[in-house]
């Protein structure tokens, strides 16, 4: 099952963060929300990143973009979930904008 996080209402002092999570084991998808301005208006877009968390030979945590065939199906879930909750919140947006 996958964690969710949803970071769209915490402050200015975190617009370094994405704007929601997602995990399934070690598998993360972070979801990342740019403005941009078009004269009159502004729009967000969406993009996503995934990483693979990972611990090193010191046993320290580590991320990598790097997945291994175990990881594929993780990986699809997570971007499957991400794609869902881009095309709700593109809908809140819009909803919003009127």
């Amino acid at each position: 099952m996958a964690q969710s996080t949803n970071n769209a209402n915490k402050t200015e002092k975190t617009a370094n963060r994405p704007v929601q999570t997602i995990r399934y084991g070690s598998v993360r998808a972070a979801i990342w929300r740019n403005i941009v301005d078009n004269g009159n208006a502004s729009r967000s877009l969406y993009c996503v990143t995934f990483s693979r968390s990972y611990k090193d030979g010191e046993n320290a945590w580590k991320e990598t973009a790097s997945f291994g065939a175990d990881d594929l199906l993780l990986l699809a879930k997570a971007a499957d979930e991400a794609h869902t909750w881009i095309t709700k919140q593109r809908s809140a947006d819009a909803s919003a904008e009127k």
